[in-house]
């Protein structure tokens, strides 16, 4: 269904839609709008009864279906005919940004230089790499451009080299489903070996003979990730199965440590994990546990010469903690404390080098390196950083034998900047800062700052903000607010290039980091889901009220995005506030849930459970009755709203958003836009070229900014 990732408008919408929008004079008579046919439906669970008018909506390949999605299609494509020209203007301004010839920061491993680089005009990457040195000829190991010729999406992922540097594994997505097929190249003679494996996650791991690999098949109705096969690139007809992850609310994949002296098999549900290990020399070998599943015990494990280093939130180390433990007998018995849990400071990794570790902390919601030595040559420190609205993490580091590290940091203001730092000399250089192609752009011209909103239950809420300097806060701007509180996945303030299409023309951007991410650590997490999950709802909505109490914006300038399980976010606080917003825009969202939890035929249910509850429970299941977008649509006036749907998403399937739309066609009271735009070619991402996806946001832009009476 959901797993991890934008909206906005009210008040000048009967000023300007006649301009701005094709709106249909007809309209107010319910003529030309496409309303689906109602085919009855009861659902009886726990002594309830619901009516599901719009369930036929999910049969994929039934023409009705393809029919009202194209009709949807059709009328949002009318009744906006008249922003063709903007939408069109908004794209070529934010692609006009992106520079044509880019090429990513080369890094090194295991004799080759690798990068990534892209060429003018051209929508896909291509991976390169060049043998010692940066001024050797280039090697292209794959150019996406020519393989995703004749296909409408192609996504290229996995790619794994072998440890003798001849052979490269990689999977293919021409279908948006996330069911990759993967292949081996070989490197010198530039071709794929004469076999293909279906219905796969695209991740892998070599064995240290670059001979064997290990993969992840899919369950083909599930998607779960659930099988671990073993090959031999020799004998290709053959694959051995070494692992079968039966638990149907448990995934699996495999990976091999830095060191790549072990190949890990990993299980995990939402709140319990489990390890096995084989030394990659050995691939014939059986896999070793490492500590056998308990309830409720997360744990993520790195390689160091005699030991394993486990991230883990044992002995109620809600926070995390690090312990270390030998190899030859890893179980919890023996684990070790190495970093102590505490409170007020989350753990989210460690990574690790010859001759020091970097830890990843989350302190009052913002992100640290700390440098520490393994020998003790050095105090402990953490890497500067500025500010209170950034995002800074441990970038790729494939070598263990350095004293440089490599790190990622960008702001609200600033763009993602590749650091090279000198762990000894404590001195950093800039390896590559994407550019922003717009001489107008200079970071000094916007205003970036942390605000805190209340809580009706007494906490502070944290909100993101940024907006172009000059800006009054007189209750008349602009706001987009975007929120998503769930899984613990923490939406960290970063630069967006195309977000300046909204900045300049007067917008204020704020992200909400509501319950239900670790923001504020893993309370922060707990205290937004399954029977605490009103508060994530709540949160978002003081946040609104708080914006506008505070002038910032008002009900009829608030613009709301939330896409996935934000999408859910949108479903119900525009079912508990509508007046709060002028407009909100809700891609691929997750809206119908307790018909979907209930399922379990659908891909990734049964893994949800720990996240929202299993509603074959009564108790989760009135929970869930109480916020489910889809079963709680009433008789009301709604906002403007801009809904989108991926009809190959595996994650939330079409007929979620599809439904919705449908109920609210039918219930809403209002004259308000309501546009759906189903992309029949795409999956739960939307377009896959990096210039088809732009087009994707210049859609969303061209309906807030027009709803704003803005429409150059």
């Amino acid at each position: 269904m959901i797993k991890k990732i934008f909206a906005t408008f009210f008040f000048l919408t009967i000023i300007f839609s006649c301009n701005l929008f094709e709106i249909d004079p007809k309209q107010k008579n319910m003529n030309n709008i496409p309303f689906a046919k109602k085919i009855k439906v009861i659902h009886k669970e726990h002594n309830y009864t619901r009516e599901d008018n719009y369930f036929w909506l999910k049969n994929r390949d039934d023409k009705d279906v393809i029919e009202y999605l194209e009709k949807e299609n059709n009328y949002y494509k009318n009744q906006t005919k008249n922003q063709k020209e903007f939408k069109e203007n908004l794209f070529l301004e934010m692609k006009s940004r992106i520079k044509k010839n880019d090429t990513s920061a080369p890094y090194f491993y295991n004799d080759y230089w690798y990068i990534t680089r892209y060429e003018k005009g051209k929508e896909y990457p291509i991976y390169t790499r060049k043998k010692e040195s940066l001024n050797s000829k280039e090697e292209i190991l794959f150019d996406c451009n020519e393989m995703a010729k004749g296909y409408d999406y192609f996504s290229l992922v996995g790619i794994n080299v072998s440890p003798d540097n001849t052979k490269v594994i990689y999977a293919i997505d021409v279908n948006s489903r996330r069911k990759y097929s993967m292949y081996v190249k070989d490197l010198k003679t530039k071709k794929s070996l004469n076999f293909s494996i279906k219905n796969t996650s695209g991740g892998s791991a070599w064995a240290a003979d670059s001979k064997h690999f290990f993969y992840v098949k899919k369950n083909p109705k599930t998607l779960r990730t659930e099988k671990i096969y073993r090959r031999n690139i020799n004998d290709r007809k053959k694959e051995f199965l070494v692992y079968h992850e039966k638990d149907s609310t448990y995934s699996t994949y495999v990976s091999s440590s830095k060191s790549r002296k072990f190949i890990f098999i990993s299980s995990y549900s939402t709140l319990t994990s489990e390890h096995r290990y084989l030394n990659s020399s050995k691939p014939l070998n059986k896999f070793n546990l490492i500590q056998s599943r308990i309830n409720g015990l997360e744990y993520d494990v790195k390689h160091y010469k005699n030991n394993f280093y486990i991230l883990t939130n044992h002995d109620n180390s809600f926070n995390n903690k690090i312990v270390k433990t030998s190899i030859k007998n890893p179980g919890i018995a023996n684990w070790e404390n190495f970093i102590d849990h505490q409170e007020d400071i989350l753990i989210e990794d460690i990574d690790v080098f010859d001759n020091f570790y970097i830890i990843s902390e989350r302190r009052n919601g913002l992100n640290k390196l700390l440098v520490k030595s393994w020998n003790n040559s050095f105090d402990d420190y953490y890497i500067p950083m500025k500010g209170e609205t950034y995002s800074s993490y441990v970038g790729y580091n494939p070598q263990f034998n350095s004293n440089k590290l490599r790190y990622i940091f960008s702001s609200l203001v600033s763009p993602r900047t590749v650091y090279e730092y000198d762990v000894l000399k404590k001195s950093k250089k800039v390896l590559k800062k994407n550019k922003v192609l717009d001489k107008t752009f200079n970071e000094s011209n916007y205003i970036e700052k942390r605000i805190w909103a209340n809580s009706r239950d007494g906490l502070k809420i944290p909100i993101s903000i940024v907006h172009k300097k000059g800006i009054r806060l007189n209750g008349k701007n602009p706001l987009l607010q975007y929120g998503y509180g769930s899984y613990g996945s923490t939406i960290d303030p970063s630069f967006s290039s195309t977000r300046l299409t909204l900045l300049n023309r007067g917008f204020i951007f704020a992200i909400s980091h509501i319950r239900g991410s670790e923001y504020l650590g893993r309370n922060w997490y707990e205290g937004g889901k399954l029977l605490k999950k009103w508060n994530t709802f709540n949160d978002f909505i003081d946040c609104s009220k708080f914006l506008i109490e505070n002038k910032y914006t008002s009900e009829n300038n608030l613009h709301a995005y939330g896409g996935s399980a934000g999408g859910l976010l949108m479903g119900v606080v525009l079912n508990k506030n509508p007046e709060l917003y002028s407009s909100v825009i809700a891609s691929v969202p997750f809206v119908d849930v307790i018909t979907t939890m209930l399922d379990d035929k659908i891909p990734l249910t049964t893994s949800e459970y720990d996240e929202w509850g299993n509603p074959n429970n009564k108790k989760y299941y009135d929970y869930m009755k109480s916020y489910s977008p889809y079963d709680n649509i009433e008789k009301k006036r709604y906002p403007n709203l801009f809904v989108t749907a991926g009809y190959h998403d595996s994650q939330v399937q079409y007929w979620e958003p599809a439904k919705w739309v449908a109920k609210l066609r039918e219930f809403k009271t209002d004259d308000n836009l309501l546009f759906f735009k189903t992309n029949m070619k795409a999956g739960h991402s939307g377009a896959s070229g990096r210039y088809s996806s732009i087009y994707e946001i210049a859609e969303k832009y061209s309906f807030l900014l027009s709803l704003e009476g803005i429409n150059n």
